[in-house]
């Protein structure tokens, strides 16, 4: 097996971020879950719920978007496939992904749809609440898979998110055979709770298939996916199907079986909660980043907890600050 020229190629939805603050109030009035994301099917849709938004921060996003982004701020060398589409919000996201280091040769999708957008309300408590409408993002064809990328990567990272359409379904599933017969890891993070009620069955046999290697989960996505609530339970149902299982729990801090080995971490101290978008997302960075470099279970889950830390302390979900300089003062 060929030394690896990448650490991590991502595969996931493309996505601009808009952010705008709102009150719980707003949340209740529009019929949102707070601290949940829903899709929307229409462009008309998404055009009617910008137009209540108040002023907005613009952003790429896209969950294993925002993971490579944050691998890449700390000095791993990645690539991201997913689509846009050829027009303005498209050329932001392709401009924004490069402009950090990040392989990103996808080619644009001309016509309709539109590049995906997630309309981000953050309450004042930071939780985030997404609408999505995933526009050209959900029409990944196989055929837009760079093959030499993926069989180039230590670890491929794909999202839950794009399990939903069945273009994109397909393409990561070629992918996984792709990194599998190279020998290289695959990673997968479950992304939410609606993922699973829609396509649990399948997580769980990529899971019993052994296809996966590095597994993402928040309590709720946990429990859902091994239908229970009892949270040790759960663990150790899952952590005896694949190598390594992590489970985000939100001020408690994380768990991370790996072949049998448990760690923990708490969640780092902050000055306040700001804006939640993207915590998930760069913890799986700082924990990727980890592995990749071959540090530990506990070095890697502690350089999750701090990318987390970092991009909860403001808005948007792309770091804001020195990774490497961070990690470097918190882990000694």
């Amino acid at each position: 097996m060929s030394q690896p020229s990448y650490d991590v190629v991502a595969i996931g939805n493309a996505i601009v971020d808009i952010l705008s603050q709102c009150d719980d109030a707003f949340i209740a009035q529009e019929g949102m879950a707070k601290g949940s994301m829903q899709l929307m099917f229409s462009p008309a849709d998404a055009d009617a719920l910008y137009a209540k938004m108040g002023p907005g921060i613009e952003a790429s996003g896209g969950s294993a978007a925002n993971t490579v982004a944050g691998i890449a701020a700390m000095g791993g060398r990645c690539g991201f496939i997913g689509q846009v589409a050829d027009d303005q919000l498209g050329d932001v996201f392709a401009h924004d992904i490069r402009s950090v280091g990040i392989q990103f040769d996808t080619a644009a999708r001309t016509g309709e749809p539109t590049t995906a957008r997630c309309l981000i309300f953050v309450t004042p408590d930071g939780q985030r609440t997404m609408n999505t409408f995933l526009g050209a993002s959900q029409f990944l064809p196989e055929a837009a898979l760079d093959r030499q990328l993926i069989a180039d990567a230590a670890i491929l990272y794909l999202e839950g998110y794009l399990w939903d359409p069945e273009e994109p379904r397909a393409a990561m599933r070629a992918a996984i055979e792709v990194a599998r017969k190279g020998g290289r890891k695959v990673a997968f993070t479950l992304s939410d709770v609606f993922c699973i009620s829609r396509h649990g069955d399948d997580f769980r046999k990529l899971i019993a298939d052994g296809l996966i290697d590095i597994l993402f989960a928040n309590e709720n996505e946990l429990a859902a996916l091994t239908r229970t609530d009892e949270f040790e339970m759960a663990v150790a149902q899952l952590s005896a199907q694949v190598p390594t299982l992590v489970v985000t729990r939100g001020e408690q801090g994380a768990v991370a079986i790996q072949n049998g080995v448990r760690a923990e971490v708490d969640a780092e101290p902050i000055a306040a909660v700001v804006d939640t978008t993207g915590a998930g997302d760069l913890f799986a960075a700082g924990f990727l980043h980890g592995q990749a470099q071959g540090r530990d279970l506990q070095a890697s889950l502690k350089m999750g907890a701090v990318c987390a830390a970092e991009i909860i302390s403001h808005f948007g979900a792309r770091p804001q600050v020195d990774l490497k300089a961070l990690l470097a003062g918190r882990l000694g």
